[in-house]
């Protein structure tokens, strides 16, 4: 009995360890162009219209916005809502943590991305790239800091608006993509339709 159940959970643990290394070319390549050109806009605009010394279009948490809108788009924390709400959100609270407390950094930067992930989970807006956001505000750059609560809107909500336009055109490119995943009353619609079908 004993043996049957480690036999069983050995098969089951190498299925989902092969799962989970697998690696799908296409769903690759697709992952590779959508980061490339949806932080690649976002780069081009920022040497296009700012100088050396004003570079703030683009901010680090981008990135890790990009392995997920383009690499984990199944994920709940890839969705256009999480995207969008975690970093206004984030933001706004970096800002304003900033704007209290700017000189105590030991204070103000955990107390930021403290506040932001609460306020992310409370609002189900949770984007794990937006503690980063937060965290910018207030050990950013003196051009960051000084934007204030424009830094909300740019950087910010620009550059995750183009990331979003990049991810529903390259991600839905190739019908084995679909982004963003449909919510829970298309579902509903489906299966409720496939039912009725079935009863004809």
């Amino acid at each position: 009995m004993i043996k049957r159940q480690l036999n069983r959970s050995y098969r089951i643990s190498k299925y989902v360890f092969y799962r989970e290394t697998l690696v799908d070319s296409k769903e690759l390549f697709w992952s590779f162009i959508g980061s490339f050109i949806g932080i690649g806009c976002i780069a081009f605009l920022q040497s296009l219209y700012l100088t050396e010394t004003e570079n703030v279009f683009l901010i680090g948490s981008f990135g890790a916005t990009g392995v997920l809108i383009y690499g984990a788009i199944q994920s709940p924390l890839a969705q256009p809502r999480n995207l969008i709400g975690g970093h206004l959100i984030s933001a706004f609270i970096g800002v304003t943590v900033y704007k209290i407390i700017p000189d105590i950094i030991w204070l103000s930067a955990p107390l930021a991305v403290s506040l932001s992930i609460a306020a992310m989970q409370f609002t189900k807006t949770l984007h794990p790239p937006g503690g980063a956001t937060a965290l910018i505000a207030v050990i950013g750059t003196e051009k960051i800091k000084a934007l204030g609560y424009l830094y909300i809107v740019t950087p910010v909500l620009s550059g995750v608006l183009i990331m979003l336009i990049v991810a529903l055109v390259f991600n839905n490119i190739t019908p084995m993509r679909s982004y963003p995943v449909k919510g829970r009353f298309a579902r509903m619609v489906n299966v409720f339709g496939k039912n009725k079908n079935k009863g004809k």
